[in-house]
């Protein structure tokens, strides 16, 4: 026998019997095809029990094993981490934790899924807590926990910071969690959105203005800047500035220093800025819409949220987080989400991200009737969504039809990316590409972009 355990598998099969843990597989739609011994002393099912049924016919009353079923049906691979309530053989409900991986062929199809599972005994709900707070950023996926970790490290200094994302990832909600970490907390933290504003006015809003700077100045009036003195200023949608305001906010970042129209002198600021944009700041770069002096100014540190079908793990937590918030807000008591609804959640895509989960909930606590959200409740889009028995969507933005040439060259950059831990710039190098190259190729292949960058 050879000891090395990565040729021979075989070394380990003493130590995984005596860890405790169930494993089994799953194939690509879902069904139990293997059932390890310690699965069955954990749960009394036998291996005949469950063999060819779907891998959800154990859950309790939400999905645990059930959301490993829309898991091998994307086309990222990675590893899921899942937990929850599965059904003993004498009907007990018992408390699991556990993590699967995507199994793949030589060319890149997914054969279904391995995984690993213990019990684990539950947590205490969590009180409501303000969303500003570092456990507002709700998920335990590796993602999250990518997030986390760096929203702890920007708080912790006093950083420009950039926040990229998709629209609906809780951009926002990082920055107020930065902010509220950080030394400055006592201080204003100041939103502003500024393709929510007319550029004709959004420059008056940010530096403020003298009396008879223009008509219908009838007194001074100090600008958002100013208001977060000793605080934070966040400026979402960052990528949509002219390079006129992009020019007076760098004088604001290099010399602390902001004059409101129409004034003659400079008035001191202590500013920490956080900024935020769904959109790609090197295209916006390359195309000239975006200075270059700006550009590095802001972009010092970064926190990539990730899309919500990234962190399928998170969404029942998400959901039991917006139940809570709702049951507060309405003074119902509904218990969650059944086993049926949930799986609606699991297989949409979520296009709007969290915010598009957390209006799905408010429209559900307007249709329930029982104690659970059923299908029913959910909006039409989420329940419309492929089911497991549908065939697979194409990944988000790829197009209609690959060749084969198309698909190996995919799965390289996804390899590429995933051993560089997504950062593009090292990813470009090692494939002999240029940045701007790779962005086209990540968007044609429908690789989401760049978003599900781990600290860039």
């Amino acid at each position: 026998m050879d000891l090395d355990f990565e040729r021979d598998p075989a070394v380990l099969e003493g130590l995984i019997g005596d860890l405790g843990h169930g494993l089994f597989t799953i194939d690509a739609d879902g069904h139990f095809v293997a059932w390890s011994r310690d699965a069955t002393l954990l749960t009394g099912h036998r291996r005949a029990d469950v063999e060819g049924k779907p891998c959800g016919v154990l859950d309790a009353a939400a999905p645990c094993f059930g959301g490993l079923t829309a898991f091998v049906q994307r086309p990222r691979d990675g590893a899921l981490r899942f937990e929850g309530a599965i059904l003993t053989r004498g009907q007990r409900e018992l408390h699991v934790r556990g993590v699967a991986r995507q199994v793949r062929s030589t060319d890149g199809a997914v054969l279904g899924a391995v995984g690993a599972f213990a019990e684990h005994a539950p947590e205490a709900p969590r009180p409501l807590q303000d969303d500003g707070a570092i456990d507002g950023l709700v998920g335990a996926s590796e993602p999250m926990r990518e997030v986390t970790r760096r929203v702890r490290l920007a708080a912790h200094s006093d950083v420009t910071t950039l926040i990229v994302g998709e629209s609906g990832t809780g951009k926002e909600l990082v920055a107020r969690a930065v902010h509220d970490l950080s030394a400055r907390s006592k201080h204003p933290f100041v939103a502003v959105n500024c393709a929510a504003i007319p550029e004709t006015m959004l420059e008056g809003e940010l530096f403020g203005h003298v009396k008879g700077a223009f008509t219908g100045a009838v007194r001074d009036r100090p600008g958002l800047i100013e208001a977060a003195d000793g605080g934070t200023l966040f400026l979402d949608e960052i990528g949509d500035l002219s390079p006129m305001i992009q020019v007076k906010l760098l004088r604001v970042l290099q010399e602390r220093e902001v004059r409101r129209l129409g004034a003659d002198q400079q008035r001191k600021v202590d500013v920490r800025l956080v900024t935020a944009t769904n959109r790609d700041l090197r295209q916006l770069l390359d195309d000239g819409a975006i200075r270059e002096d700006f550009y590095y100014r802001i972009h010092v540190y970064e926190i990539a949220t990730p899309p919500l079908r990234e962190r399928l793990a998170d969404i029942a937590p998400l959901v039991d987080w917006f139940v809570q918030q709702q049951n507060a807000a309405t003074g119902r008591k509904l218990r969650g989400a059944s086993q049926r609804a949930m799986r609606h959640l699991l297989e949409h895509d979520w296009p709007g991200n969290v915010r598009e989960l957390r209006n799905a909930i408010e429209h559900a606590f307007v249709t329930a009737e029982g104690d659970r959200i059923e299908p029913g409740d959910l909006p039409e889009e989420v329940r419309t969504a492929p089911t497991a028995s549908s065939p697979r969507a194409a990944p988000k933005g790829a197009p209609k039809a690959m060749t084969a040439r198309d698909h190996d060259e995919r799965a390289r950059i996804v390899a590429e990316l995933d051993r560089h831990d997504w950062n593009r710039s090292e990813t470009a190098s090692a494939l002999g590409y240029s940045r701007v190259t790779l962005w086209k190729k990540m968007r044609r292949f429908g690789i989401d972009e760049g978003v599900f960058r781990r600290g860039g």
